[in-house]
């Protein structure tokens, strides 16, 4: 087993996400957010000669890691379409999905893609760069209430109106195209002491929007449930509280929104039983050697026998 190219990404979580899918040798397993690899190699190395992994990635760079192993297949998409791929290779049902939803320190190392405060770049984000929609775009085109919403809802920034305000009146005199540019008119509006976190939300806002991350995530965990046979492992690593939420409620009650629904006699409705009451997160010694660690929280889940979304 080998990579056609250079693993760019630091795992989070390792051991205890990849314990997490309770790894069957002959099984089938999904990792949703392929990247570097990382998790993808430690799968395999637990797989026997009939098991099987499918890896995801829209991302373009993702290709340079793929896994030379027949057991392995790559998938060019977005984790949206998790369905409708795994019903084109022929894997409907699965023993285990896991997805680091995280950006990739590649994707931070590298200026030109515009996901990083701290190097100068175009204002892209785009994971898929195939895609239209750019962060400049929205940045220069949303109107002023619009902004104001992405980075309330997305960025959870209680001065966002003034935020907005402020890019709407620097982008009528130019364009604003870049992140140096992005950072040098939203940063005098940030909280005294507090600038790099808040800074790092106004990015983390304009990427969720240009890339529809809730809207993929929803659409994927729902797929996932459909994918899962009965005593199947959901693995999730998270990074905010919007990710976080999301998947600690369809876990909870089998909808991202943490509506519960009960049968006749008050039974809960919810396909997952969670397998870890208390989320797992990295040690010291881990976000010491991976920083990018620091705001992980694993959720681990099992497909309950019989239960909803049954995968067909």
């Amino acid at each position: 087993m080998s990579a056609e190219g250079t693993t760019y990404h630091i795992p989070v979580l390792l051991t205890p996400s990849v314990d997490g899918l309770n790894i069957h040798p002959d099984g089938t397993y999904v990792d949703v957010t392929f990247g570097g690899g990382g998790h993808s190699r430690e799968i395999l190395s637990r797989l026997g000669e009939r098991g099987r992994l499918l890896g995801f990635d829209q991302d373009g760079d993702a290709e340079r890691n793929i896994v030379s192993d027949p057991r392995f297949t790559f998938v060019r998409s977005n984790f949206r379409y998790l369905r409708n791929f795994l019903r084109y290779y022929g894997a409907e049902r699965v023993d285990g999905v896991l997805a680091d939803l995280g950006v990739s320190s590649h994707h931070l190392d590298e200026g030109e893609r515009g996901f990083s405060f701290r190097l100068d770049g175009a204002l892209d984000m785009r994971m898929n760069k195939r895609n239209g929609k750019t962060a400049a775009d929205v940045v220069n085109d949303y109107d002023e209430g619009r902004l104001a919403d992405i980075f309330y809802l997305y960025g959870e920034l209680k001065n966002s109106r003034r935020l907005a305000a402020a890019l709407v009146k620097a982008r009528s005199t130019e364009r604003i195209m870049t992140t140096g540019q992005l950072a040098n008119v939203v940063e005098p509006l940030l909280s005294r002491g507090r600038e790099k976190k808040e800074l790092a939300r106004v990015f983390q806002a304009l990427r969720i929007e240009v890339n529809q991350e809730m809207d993929a995530l929803k659409e994927m965990l729902q797929a996932a449930i459909r994918a899962l046979k009965p005593g199947g492992r959901l693995v999730v690593i998270t990074y905010h509280s919007l990710e976080d939420r999301m998947v600690k409620n369809i876990v909870k009650t089998g909808n991202v929104a943490g509506k519960e629904e009960r049968d006749f006699y008050g039974r809960l409705h919810a396909p997952l039983k969670a397998v870890n009451g208390k989320v797992i997160v990295p040690d010291d010694g881990e976000v010491e050697r991976n920083p990018r660690s620091r705001s992980a929280k694993l959720r681990i889940a099992e497909k309950v026998e019989g239960g909803a979304e049954d995968g067909k």
